[in-house]
């Protein structure tokens, strides 16, 4: 019974198992044909589908520098067959559209392609039966200039909120200066290069980032970023003592104050303060103020300071003094 039941057993798992493949290849048979007509029904269909169509300015003169930013694609709505639009994903958005700067000079230093310039191009491209629904951009400005240049320095753009008792000692720009082109009457109107917009906040140690420059339409800076270092110091009190002098004395007649020299007070970067002398400060006691206002004491004023110096104040604004006639 053992071998017979065995030999049973296998002839059935065999022969539902012949079954069920037929049936599995049938399924898949009928699966295919309906893949297939449902793929021949999608491609022949007809869709509307953008493309980034890469653009490519040609034939510049060696002489003239492009000064506005170059868009590099334009985003084009194309209606057509299903299959014809398929193909256009790989051979529409690989081949550079040629813009041919010596069909399109430009005029009082500026080129503008217009919507049909731009279509026409596009078209050469296409296939008769494609047509394009919308463009972005829909036309093309391009500023130029003929070696026109100038050398600017660089500003900071932003807001540097700093940290506790810390304050901005130097920012150093790497380089220094940049170069910027553009069309005379704009080049005229440009005196620095601004930065992006920078925001930091509680700034207690030196930083340094790379940085864009603030974009001008119609000039180009070269380079177009730099590099930004800031250098932050900690405040602290300081003070010394300056000489009063006298002005507009007249002839024959000189002034001594008492004391003769008075404390400034001032507030400075730790690392400043070694930097700072008394002769960087200049305090006057001025005759015709004194003519004009006669009183027992003489005001003073702080009338120079070094760079770097925050809330300088004199420890006592007025003195005694006297008048000698010669």
């Amino acid at each position: 019974m053992g071998r017979r039941g065995a030999r049973i057993f296998s002839f059935v798992r065999n022969f539902l198992s012949t079954i069920v493949n037929k049936e599995f290849l049938i399924f898949l048979f009928f699966l295919s044909v309906s893949g297939l007509f449902w793929l021949v029904i999608t491609v022949t269909e007809t869709y509307e589908r953008e493309f980034s169509v890469p653009l490519r300015l040609v034939n510049v003169p060696k002489d003239i520098v492009v000064t506005s930013e170059v868009d590099d694609t334009v985003k084009v709505t194309i209606r057509d067959k299903g299959y014809i639009l398929l193909a256009y994903k790989y051979t529409l958005t690989d081949d550079p559209i040629s813009i041919d700067y010596k069909l399109h000079a430009p005029k009082d230093e500026k080129s503008t392609v217009s919507t049909s310039e731009l279509q026409k191009l596009i078209y050469q491209q296409l296939s008769k039966s494609s047509r394009i629904i919308s463009l972005k951009p829909d036309r093309l400005v391009y500023y130029f200039t003929r070696g026109k240049s100038k050398t600017v320095p660089l500003r900071l753009n932003g807001k540097i909120v700093m940290g506790q008792s810390h304050y901005v000692s130097r920012i150093v720009f790497s380089p220094e200066r940049v170069d910027v082109y553009a069309r005379k009457s704009l080049l005229d109107s440009i005196h620095y290069a601004f930065t992006e917009n920078m925001v930091i906040s509680n700034l207690t140690d030196t930083i340094v980032r790379t940085v864009a420059l603030k974009k001008v339409l119609g000039a180009k800076f070269v380079p177009s970023e730099v590099k930004v270092t800031i250098y932050p110091d900690i405040l602290t009190e300081a003070n010394v003592e300056v000489p009063i002098t006298a002005v507009n004395m007249p002839e024959g007649k000189t002034l001594r104050t008492f004391p003769s020299r008075v404390k400034v007070l001032f507030v400075t970067g730790v690392g400043n303060v070694r930097n700072i002398s008394a002769n960087q400060f200049r305090v006057e006691a001025d005759y015709s103020d004194i003519e004009a206002h006669p009183s027992e004491k003489c005001s003073l004023s702080l009338v120079a300071m070094p760079q770097g110096v925050r809330n300088p104040r004199l420890e006592i604004s007025e003195v005694d003094y006297l008048i000698e006639t010669q």
